[in-house]
């Protein structure tokens, strides 16, 4: 019961402090407000549940929704973990289906890795920030290493070649990847 009641307020409260809607630029599928905040609810609630799990590192882990479907995408230290968090994932009420966007981190990452890790990856987010034509509240940003993926639910092709080129000019990335989908 206190678990549903805190779950039901993070969600009022993240549906009251989601990005503001611009118009589209080309016809995108559209959703109600019903579904937002039902996609709000179930990826508070696979959050809590990745959370809840010990051997899953969800601090590492993005979560996105879009019309029931879970994108999940980050980095993870081995199959097994991947293999957890979807199972987790797939157990969650209001999860139609999952994208695994997951990677496997390679080699050891020191603490001055994560430090510039993190530090990339709000340079990253802050340019995607100040190019008004990119839905930067619609996309994840995960580093390692230098390696930057991008993942999350977007208008259209023309808004995932454009978050990329703004990522790749960005001092200290060695790499993009795109995860990013199409919304449908």
């Amino acid at each position: 019961m206190r678990l549903d009641r805190a779950l039901f307020i993070v969600t009022i409260f993240l549906a009251g402090c989601g990005p503001q809607v611009n118009p589209p630029s080309s016809p995108v599928a559209s959703t109600t407000p019903g579904i937002e905040l039902d996609d709000t609810v179930v990826t508070t609630k696979v959050k809590a549940a990745l959370l809840a799990d010990a051997d899953i590192k969800s601090f590492d882990l993005k979560v996105e929704t879009r019309k029931g479907v879970v994108q999940l995408s980050g980095y993870v230290d081995n199959q097994a973990q991947i293999d957890r968090a979807l199972a987790t994932t797939a157990a969650v009420q209001g999860v139609s289906s999952i994208e695994n966007k997951l990677a496997l981190k390679e080699g050891i990452a020191t603490a001055g890795n994560k430090l510039d890790d993190g530090i990339i990856t709000a340079k990253v987010r802050s340019a995607l920030l100040e190019d008004p034509s990119v839905k930067s509240f619609d996309i994840a940003v995960a580093t390692r290493k230098g390696a930057v993926q991008l993942s999350g639910f977007v208008d259209n092709q023309a808004q995932i070649d454009l978050a990329l080129a703004i990522a790749n000019k960005v001092e200290g990335v060695t790499s993009t990847g795109n995860e990013m989908s199409i919304k449908k």
